[in-house]
């Protein structure tokens, strides 16, 4: 059985974002692979080394959301980063063979110290974070890594940093293949990309009163300002959620509907929104039972921590050997 290996960041509470975006296509590589799905938390301190008071909280938060979704310790180990040392330690040694070009050409670095203005990012931390990434995949010998594509030239980094180490001393890490994943860029309340730090965002957890509330003000096609204005619902970001959960017969009835201004753009969406609390309603059901037995994350964690800790001890004890440390 091939190893896939992913991580998210400890971002608390997860979204309708976060779930087509990732969390389904987790479930169902858990079905085939050997999974390591890990909380990166040393990553989140690259950009949030100066507030890491919440990333405790934000941890149990996400992985009780990643549970509650499908997500199966049965068949997937999870765990927290930071807890396994060696992912530390074989960042280290790659930081030793990486050549500073290949981690100032990388496009997330680029756009990120553009956009994220606010912050302090001229740290090695942040400059070198695709290092800390090669390992935290590489570690566990990882045969593939789920990406969308602006990711996959992450997953190029930590080839050449693989064929740089297997050339230089001894060949023992695979070359780790991109396996392209359809994200699907789902859109916020606003119209931008769907995140929480956009206020945009509609939460797994949200009840569902809180769901048809944030839905019913979803923004549409600006084109309709008055009831009796036609629109595109190519062009309204509430059509991309009818696109994913609404039935075809449904989708010609609001799309119809919308472009003959038959149908008003609330009542297009309370279409979409039935579906959502639908879809949501085992989760919200999950999730509530953790909510009363918290400890059953620590427990779950625990126990991938010493299924990673494992893998990561053998493979660093092979690279200790071949660079005689």
């Amino acid at each position: 059985m091939e190893t896939i290996v992913s991580g998210a960041r400890p971002t608390g509470r997860l979204h309708l974002g976060h779930l087509h975006g990732a969390l389904k296509n987790w479930i169902r590589l858990q079905e085939n692979y050997r999974c390591y799905f890990f909380v990166a938390d040393w990553h989140a301190l690259t950009t949030d080394y100066a507030t890491p008071q919440g990333i405790g909280q934000s941890t149990i938060e996400m992985v009780m959301d990643w549970l509650s979704v499908g997500l199966d310790p049965a068949r997937s180990v999870l765990f927290r980063q930071s807890r396994v040392k060696e992912h530390a330690e074989l960042h280290l040694i790659y930081s030793m063979i990486t050549p500073v070009p290949w981690l100032e050409r990388n496009p997330t670095y680029k756009e990120q110290i553009k956009e994220l203005t606010g912050k302090d990012l001229s740290t090695y931390g942040f400059l070198g974070y695709p290092v800390l990434q090669a390992a935290d995949i590489t570690i566990y010998k990882a045969n593939k890594v789920p990406v969308g594509v602006d990711q996959a030239p992450h997953v190029e980094l930590t080839r050449e940093i693989v064929r740089r180490f297997n050339q230089l001393y001894r060949s023992i890490f695979p070359e780790p293949e991109v396996l392209l994943t359809e994200t699907q860029k789902l859109p916020g309340l606003d119209g931008r990309k769907m995140s929480k730090s956009y206020g945009n965002a509609v939460f797994l957890s949200d009840p569902p009163a809180e769901i048809d509330r944030k839905l019913s003000r979803m923004m549409t096609d600006p084109a309709r300002v008055k009831r009796t204005d036609p629109g595109e619902p190519e062009k309204c970001p509430a059509f991309q959620l009818h696109k994913i959960y609404c039935t075809p017969e449904e989708i010609e009835f609001v799309s119809t509907g919308c472009r003959t201004a038959g149908i008003g753009c609330l009542e297009c969406k309370k279409v979409m929104i039935k579906h959502v609390i639908e879809d949501l309603a085992p989760f919200r059901e999950k999730r509530a039972q953790l909510e009363k037995r918290p400890e059953v994350v620590e427990e779950v964690l625990q126990a991938g921590h010493q299924a990673a800790q494992k893998k990561a001890s053998e493979t660093m004890s092979e690279v200790r050997e071949t660079l005689g440390l």
